[in-house]
């Protein structure tokens, strides 16, 4: 008698959907990637190149690939403006789902996600928080959990891209819902995690620049930006995102307690090499985000997959993927208006008289 095998759907083969597909094809064992959609030719070639060879039916129709005999999950890598409809449909086709963060950059089309999860219990539906299925980021987790470093109370995380002159992000800028959704999105997904999914806004602010991209004005966007979160119970999130690193990508994140800090990944290193010659001491970095978070990539595949075999809990809240979708909106408001926004101690956006 064989393995049993969950039997995967790759919706979107762009960047992040091909990496998803090669996991899922030669990095998941107890997975099998049977089909794949895309709408793009050049996506589509590519599939017929690394994807039918190994038995994987490649579809231009996404409501025909979610028909596909014997399928049991879909993994959604496509542009973000459709992904809250795609895991609707496959959950309403008795599909497990795992779908590419954000689920939306509206968060009642988040919620309505939530809401059709919710109607089918017995399925698992997660939204893909890679930090969270990164070794470091989860010892991270555990110390804290052990009390080591006390109550923490600060977190200072960032998320910085290497540097693209293509004109890419401009574009991409376009429907991103901005840097601080598309990007500290997973600092914040890092705050409700380190500081419990229970924390309210007591008030946001953020400021930006467009230092190296004055294209991205046209779509109220910034290539770099600051945000401050401050939390009803007295802690304090501090985010920084940025699309001008010269060097390569710098994601990295300290938690600050009573009793001491933990930090991760604040000397990126793309390996344990080291050169040393006249020029002085170079170490370098990864080129982007799946250079740092790859092997999350491949655990978070692996995780999914037995949840869905094994009837086992998802390692998070489809909740969650609402409220980080919700703070880093508010902190792209804060942002675009240049006013600090206020909130009661449940959550309600308040106005603050002004002296």
């Amino acid at each position: 008698m064989g393995i049993q095998k969950l039997q995967v759907g790759m919706a979107g083969l762009g960047r992040v959907g091909k990496f998803h597909a090669m996991n899922f094809l030669q990095r998941t064992p107890r997975a099998e990637l049977v089909a794949a959609f895309t709408p793009d030719p050049a996506e589509t070639a590519w599939g017929r190149v690394n994807l039918e060879p190994h038995g994987v039916t490649l579809y231009d129709n996404y409501d025909e690939m979610l028909k596909h005999p014997g399928l049991q999950a879909v993994a959604i890598g496509t542009a973000t403006s459709v992904h809250a409809e795609e895991a609707i449909k496959a959950i309403n086709a008795e599909l497990h789902v795992l779908c590419e963060k954000p689920l939306s950059i509206h968060i009642d089309v988040c919620r309505a996600v939530v809401a059709a999860a919710k109607k089918k219990p017995h399925l698992k539906v997660m939204c893909g928080f890679s930090r969270r299925f990164d070794e470091s980021y989860r010892e991270a987790h555990s110390k804290i959990e052990q009390g080591i470093i006390g109550r923490p109370s600060i977190i200072r995380s960032q998320t910085c891209d290497k540097l693209d002159p293509s004109g890419f992000f401009v574009e991409y800028a376009a429907w991103s819902g901005g840097v601080f959704v598309d990007m500290s999105v997973h600092d914040i997904d890092l705050t409700l995690w380190f500081f419990g999914d229970d924390i309210i806004p007591k008030s946001i602010s953020a400021h930006g620049i467009t230092a190296v991209q004055p294209e991205l004005k046209k779509h109220k966007d910034y290539d770099n930006a600051v945000g401050i979160v401050e939390f009803q119970n007295g802690k304090i999130a501090n985010y920084y995102c940025s699309r001008m690193m010269a060097h390569g990508q710098e994601d990295t994140t300290e938690i600050i307690g009573t009793e001491g800090k933990i930090a991760v990944n604040t000397n990126p290193q793309r390996n344990l090499v080291n050169t040393y010659t006249s020029s002085g001491i170079i170490r370098e970095v990864p080129p982007n985000f799946m250079g740092r978070f790859g092997a999350a990539f491949v655990q978070e595949a692996n995780e999914f997959t037995a949840a869905c075999l094994d009837n086992t809990p998802l390692p998070m809240k489809l909740s969650n993927a609402v409220k980080a979708v919700e703070i880093g909106a508010y902190l792209q408001e804060a942002l675009v208006t240049g006013k600090q926004l206020h909130f009661d101690e449940i959550g309600r956006r308040i106005e603050k008289a002004q002296l």
